[in-house]
């Protein structure tokens, strides 16, 4: 069947053998060949006709190499190409699955205006018409896309490719599934970048690699095993001079410690990641970890300084313009006291924090603090009074008074790969 061929078609199904996972769609083919995406959509329909492949049920095109005709159709490229040429091919395929992760991240940012005037520059063919498109065009092409990444890791010849790749479906796979939703492949992807960081000596993009498995690891349990690539994490960040990536790896080794309730070292490894935001004036960040010590301080039962640093923390965040997260440090702080045995106190911080909440506009807040003010007001010995206060976070919110509290003072880390190319 080969021979029949046209010289040009004979060259397309020779290469399809580099297509990842057998999986081709007309870009891949496209792209192998060096040719327009018109001519191998044809060349394709032309291939099924022929029995050569195999058309998928797929909202996007998509075809698939039978895997008895991989082996014949990898001798024939051996025979027929040369090894700078099957290279060459296998780079203008990465390139090509690039740009069109660009694009399918691009379209979810419509009210990025330089995301929009980038996508406005590629070529039509790499653009997809609406974000619906392009979630189908990626789901549909995610075990070819996962099965790119590995083969490019693989080779060892294209590294740069091969990390531009994977930071842009990281990018697209969040963009669009959100990180728990893509979870399960990111892990994958991330081990990946582990590996080239690792063999190119890149301590930087390591240090990513190592936060985020860390990240996944922490996230469903292995919270021993989160701590050990933390603290791997660190020492690659301090190796690369990376202030983002030690003050992060310092703050999570504190948060894998409070997990495995060792509070000791949790506020300690809290406060050097603190020291390091005080120096660098990043006022934001060095307010919530002063909550994240106090809440060490808590649980190790030392209401005093877990006072101190709840009242820092509302400070930090006032002075840096966050009157909500003041007011949920305030909160915090009230309920400290009434562990401590000061309910007074913590009526009066109670109803400080409620006003804050107030101005912030924060519903759900103020829910959760009227019905604070009603526990506090029983445990005083005021029932009628702790009534309506939870009458009132009733009809702020119109739903269930125990269903509601204060958003937690730290979130997740979203996944990211750090040091990629500036023209990603």
């Amino acid at each position: 069947m080969h021979a029949t061929l046209s010289p040009a078609a004979a060259r397309t199904l020779r290469l399809l053998c580099l297509a990842p996972a057998g999986l081709v769609d007309p870009h891949t083919a496209a792209a192998l060949a060096g040719c327009s995406i018109g001519a191998a959509r044809t060349t394709l329909d032309d291939f099924v006709a022929l029995g050569l492949l195999r058309a998928l049920p797929s909202p996007v095109p998509q075809y698939e190499v039978p895997g008895c005709l991989q082996p014949l159709l990898r001798a024939a490229a051996e025979t027929h190409e040369r090894p700078a040429e099957l290279q060459l091919a296998r780079a203008r395929m990465l390139e090509r699955t690039v740009r069109l992760l660009q694009s399918c991240r691009a379209i979810t940012e419509t009210d990025n205006p330089q995301a929009r005037e980038k996508l406005q520059g590629m070529p039509r063919a790499l653009r997809f018409a609406t974000p619906r498109a392009a979630a189908d065009w990626l789901r549909a092409r995610r075990p070819a896309l996962l099965a790119s990444a590995r083969l490019a890791v693989a080779d060892g010849e294209l590294d740069t490719l091969a990390r531009r790749l994977m930071s842009q479906l990281v990018r697209a796979m969040v963009a669009h599934f959100g990180t728990q939703g893509a979870a399960p492949d990111l892990y994958g992807v991330h081990q990946l970048v582990l590996d080239v960081a690792e063999r190119r000596g890149l301590p930087r993009e390591k240090a990513a690699a190592l936060l985020n498995l860390a990240d996944v690891d922490a996230r469903t349990g292995r919270t021993a095993e989160a701590l050990v690539r933390y603290r791997a994490a660190l020492d690659a960040g301090r190796e690369a001079n990376d202030p983002y990536a030690t003050g992060r790896a310092m703050e999570s080794v504190g948060g894998a410690h409070l997990e495995l309730g060792d509070y000791d070292r949790a506020a300690d490894w809290f406060g050097r990641a603190l020291a390091q935001r005080l120096a660098r004036d990043e006022r934001a960040d060095a307010a919530r970890l002063y909550g994240r010590i106090a809440t060490a301080h808590t649980y190790a039962g030392r209401y005093g300084e877990a006072q101190r640093g709840w009242r820092a923390a509302a400070a930090g965040h006032r002075k840096a313009g966050d009157v909500a997260a003041s007011a949920r440090a305030l909160s915090e702080l009230a309920r400290v006291q009434e562990y401590a045995g000061r309910p007074e106190e913590s009526l009066r911080t109670c109803q400080e924090a409620a006003e804050w909440a107030r101005h912030a506009d924060d519903t759900r807040l103020q829910a959760a603090l009227q019905l604070r003010l009603a526990d506090t007001l029983e445990h005083l010995g005021d029932p009628e009074a702790a009534r309506l206060h939870r009458g009132a976070a009733e009809r702020i919110l119109g739903d269930e008074p125990g269903e509601h509290g204060p958003e937690p003072e730290h979130g997740d880390n979203a996944c990211e790969i750090r040091s990629t190319p500036a023209e990603d």
